[in-house]
C-alpha cells in the first residue's frame, strides 16, 4: 500500500515535468520542418529560373538537326521447330512442327509534331519473329517498328534518293523482316514420312541510310543577318522566334502560319541569315540552303536603312543561284524593312529605281504597311495553286 501511495506521488510531479518536455521538441522539429521547407522553395525557385534562361536559341539549336546517319536491322525471323503428334493410340503420330513467325519491318512515318530529326536513333533493329510450336502452330510475326520523321525528311543510301516524305503519315518501308523458318511438317513427303529437319528463321535486311530534312512551306524569308526577319514572321503570325540586336539571333528555321478569313493557310519558313560565301559553307553555310528549296515562293527582306540596300539584294540572288541554278528565278517578292527609320525614307525612292519592280516598304515594329504584305502573299500563293493545277499536281496544303 504505501508503494502505491509513493508511486501515484512521483507520477503526479513527473508529469507536468514530462509534458514540457514534450512541447519543447515538437516546438523544434516544426521550426526544422519550417527551414527544410524554405530551403526547397528557394531550391525550386532557382531551378525555375534556371529552365527558363535554358530556353534560348543557342541551347535549343542544338535540339534542331537537319540530317542524321541511321543504320536500320530488320527483325530476325523465328525458328521452325521439329516435333512429332503425341497422342493416346497413336504411335506413328506424323510430323507437327509449326513454322517461326516473320521479322518486323522498320517503317520510317511522317508525324506533324516532329520539326527535328534530333529523336531520330542512329541504330534501330525490328522486332524478332517468335518460333514455331507444337500441333502445327505458326510463330508470331514481329511487330513493324516505326519511325516518326518531320515534314520534308528525304532519306539516301549513299548518293541515291530511295525516298522523299512531304505528306502527314506518308510510310516508307527502310528495311523487310527475315521470313520465319519452317517446321519439320513442311519436309513431310512420300519417301520421308517421319522428317527431323527444322530451319531457322533468316535475317532481316540491313541499310545504312542518311537522312536529310528540308522544311516545308510555301515561303521562305531570306535575308542577310539582323534584318528584322524574325521580328517580320512574329508580327504576321503566331511564331515566336528569339529576336536580339545582334547578327545570327536565328540560329535555326522557324515556321510561322499566317490565317486568313476564309480559312486558308500560308506557311512563313524564317531561314537563319546569310551573308556572302554562304554557297562555300560560309556563315551557316549550307547548313540553312537546303531548306530554301522546298520553298514554292520566296521573300527577300532587305534592311532599307542601310547604305545601298540594292547591293543586298544583288548578293542573295548570287548566293542562290551559286547554290542551285535557277533557284533565284523562283516567284518572289521584295520587302523592305526598316521603314521607320529616317534613313530608310530616303533609300526607298533609290531602291526603286534601281530594282525598278515592286517593292514592298513596312515595318515590323510598328506594324506599318503590314496588309500590303499579307495581301501580295495571298496573291503569290494564289499564282502558285494555279500553277499546280495546271501541271495536275496536288498542291501543298498546310
Amino acid at each position: 500500500m504505501l508503494q502505491i501511495i509513493v508511486r501515484a506521488c512521483l507520477e503526479n510531479q513527473w508529469r507536468p515535468v514530462y509534458s514540457q518536455m514534450h512541447s519543447c521538441l515538437l516546438q523544434k522539429q516544426i521550426k526544422n520542418w519550417h527551414r527544410s521547407l524554405s530551403t526547397t522553395n528557394t531550391q525550386c525557385s532557382k531551378s525555375r529560373k534556371t529552365c527558363k534562361g535554358n530556353l534560348s536559341e543557342k541551347k535549343l539549336s542544338r535540339y534542331f538537326i537537319d540530317h542524321r546517319k541511321v543504320r536500320v536491322i530488320g527483325g530476325k525471323g523465328g525458328d521452325g521447330i521439329a516435333c512429332f503428334l503425341s497422342e493416346p493410340r497413336k504411335e506413328f503420330g506424323g510430323p507437327n512442327g509449326g513454322d517461326g513467325g516473320d521479322g518486323g519491318h522498320v517503317i520510317f512515318k511522317v508525324d506533324r509534331q516532329i520539326k527535328s530529326l534530333a529523336y531520330v536513333h542512329p541504330f534501330y533493329r525490328g522486332f524478332s519473329g517468335e518460333r514455331g510450336g507444337s500441333k502445327n502452330c505458326y510463330g508470331a510475326a514481329g511487330r513493324p517498328l516505326y519511325i516518326k520523321v518531320p515534314i520534308g525528311t528525304m532519306i539516301k543510301e549513299g548518293t541515291k534518293i530511295v525516298a522523299d516524305l512531304n505528306l502527314p503519315g506518308e510510310e516508307y518501308v527502310a528495311v523487310y523482316g527475315g521470313a520465319g523458318g519452317k517446321g519439320n511438317r513442311f519436309f513431310l513427303a512420300n519417301d520421308n514420312r517421319a522428317p527431323t529437319t527444322a530451319t531457322p528463321g533468316e535475317l532481316g535486311e540491313e541499310r545504312s541510310l542518311h537522312l536529310e530534312l528540308k522544311t516545308v512551306g510555301h515561303a521562305g524569308m531570306i535575308g542577310f543577318p539582323n534584318a528584322g526577319k524574325s521580328s517580320l514572321l512574329r508580327a504576321i503570325s503566331r511564331a515566336k522566334p528569339a529576336v536580339a540586336p545582334y547578327p545570327f539571333t536565328t540560329l535555326n528555321p522557324h515556321v510561322g502560319i499566317v490565317h486568313y478569313e476564309d480559312y486558308e493557310q500560308i506557311a512563313v519558313v524564317d531561314i537563319p541569315g546569310i551573308i556572302k560565301g554562304a554557297h562555300e559553307d560560309r556563315g551557316l553555310g549550307l547548313a540553312f540552303l537546303r531548306h530554301i528549296e522546298r520553298c514554292c515562293f520566296l521573300l527577300f527582306v532587305l534592311d532599307l536603312s542601310v547604305a545601298e540596300p540594292w547591293a543586298h539584294l544583288e548578293a542573295l540572288k548570287y548566293e542562290l543561284e551559286q547554290y542551285r541554278v535557277g533557284l533565284s528565278k523562283m516567284p518572289h517578292a521584295i520587302v523592305a524593312n526598316k521603314f521607320d527609320l529616317p534613313e530608310s525614307k530616303n533609300n526607298l525612292p533609290l531602291l526603286k529605281e534601281q530594282l525598278k519592280q515592286r517593292v514592298i516598304p513596312l515595318s515590323a515594329l510598328t506594324g506599318e504597311n503590314l496588309e500590303e504584305l499579307l495581301v501580295h502573299l495571298r496573291e503569290l500563293y494564289d499564282d502558285y495553286l494555279k500553277s499546280e493545277k495546271e501541271q495536275v499536281r496536288k498542291p501543298m496544303k498546310w
